[in-house]
């Protein structure tokens, strides 16, 4: 009996876990797409128009297959009431496709997605900080937002993966005869300067790197920043930031060498090809008719959203690796699309989980 008790109770606690997302994509515009504001984020209505305005950048990169057709946005009971703000039905925070919540663990503002099954699967969701959708400045290190949305909803809804690594940023390419030190990215023809920042006190010096015979690679410390002005168009899920930046990596700007997560959890495979075989990109053709405007509603509760109490991971699966913590010093960030010097933060990143059944699978 005690077996079979705790049998049910992990079923249980599995359903109540288990989120089935309300989305559903309409002759390649998808609808339903569920906003959820956390109740312990302060009123502002520039979050509200900042998250509408995310949903413009995104027909172009899929090849004029999908655009953001319709969104709900849950304001919480703790902001102040509007007229035009509509009753929530099935809606529910807890199974929001996106969230603005609290920074969580140790990423501050940098957005992310949770993602924790293979190549291909959807991920839990995306999560934003009030600050990310309301402080400019942070625009100069994670570029427009609405790329950065571009990029995290890859990651939700196609299961692709970052084609950068910080964990392994350089690796040794073997072509044509030679081997060279490059930067794990995508495009392997996005150009940059591999330098050092050493810093003391206000001054700092910045100076090409140099190669380590004992590693093979670059110095530590030396890092890749790429050049303002680019030719390659790809890719998004590299430095979504640059304007030149408009496409997915595919099958013929694939980097195969590059020591990333997308090509160790995908075979391989480009970013393009997994998208290719979703069933959004199966199931839909390429859109013949004028982009329409995404439409957004601003739905309000009677009663406060069931928040479930905070996620704490405890482990990670094994073909996944912990994600890298965020340099310390204050240097050029390596993909940002303005040199500026600005706190060492990484780059737009999945945060990948293997989520315990004895806790509900939730970051209010």
């Amino acid at each position: 009996m005690g077996f079979n008790r705790l049998v049910l109770l992990l079923a249980l606690q599995l359903l109540y876990t288990m989120r089935v997302s309300m989305v559903q994509l309409n002759t390649g515009g998808y609808e339903d797409i569920v906003i959820g504001i956390n109740p312990k984020i302060p009123e502002d209505n520039r979050i509200i128009e900042n998250l509408k305005r995310l949903l413009l950048t995104y027909f172009h990169a899929t090849k004029q297959r999908f655009y953001f057709k319709m969104v709900k946005i849950l304001i919480p009971l703790t902001w102040k009431t509007k007229p035009e703000y509509l009753r929530v039905r099935t809606e529910s925070y807890d199974k929001a496709e996106i969230i603005v919540a609290d920074p969580f663990l140790k990423y501050g503002d940098e957005p992310y997605t949770l993602q924790y099954e293979g190549c291909g699967e959807k991920g839990r969701y995306i999560h934003f900080t009030s600050n990310f959708l309301l402080n400019e400045t942070l625009v100069d290190v994670y570029g427009p937002r609405g790329r950065v949305f571009v990029h995290e909803w890859a990651h939700l809804r196609w299961g692709v993966y970052d084609e950068y690594n910080y964990d392994a940023p350089f690796y040794v390419s073997a072509g044509s005869g030679t081997t060279k030190v490059e930067a794990t990215r995508c495009s392997a023809d996005v150009t940059g300067k591999y330098v050092v920042q050493s810093c003391k006190g206000d001054s700092c010096i910045t100076r090409p790197c140099k190669y380590d015979y004992r590693t093979d690679l670059y110095e530590a410390g030396c890092i890749f920043v790429p050049d303002r002005r680019q030719n390659t168009p790809a890719s998004i899920m590299y430095m979504q930031g640059f304007s030149s930046v408009t496409e997915f990596c595919n099958n013929t700007t694939h980097n195969i060498q590059a020591t990333n997560l997308q090509n160790k959890v995908c075979n391989y495979r480009s970013t393009w090809e997994v998208i290719m075989s979703s069933p959004d990109f199966t199931s839909s053709s390429s859109i013949s008719a004028p982009y329409q405007r995404p439409t957004s509603h601003c739905c309000r509760p009677k009663t406060e959203f069931n928040i479930p109490p905070p996620y704490h991971p405890t482990s990670l699966p094994p073909h996944i690796p912990a994600p890298p913590n965020p340099p310390p010093l204050s240097c050029h960030h390596p993909l940002s699309p303005n040199l500026i010097t600005i706190p060492c933060l990484p780059p737009i990143s999945t945060v990948f989980l293997l989520c315990p059944v004895e806790l509900p699978l939730f970051h209010p």
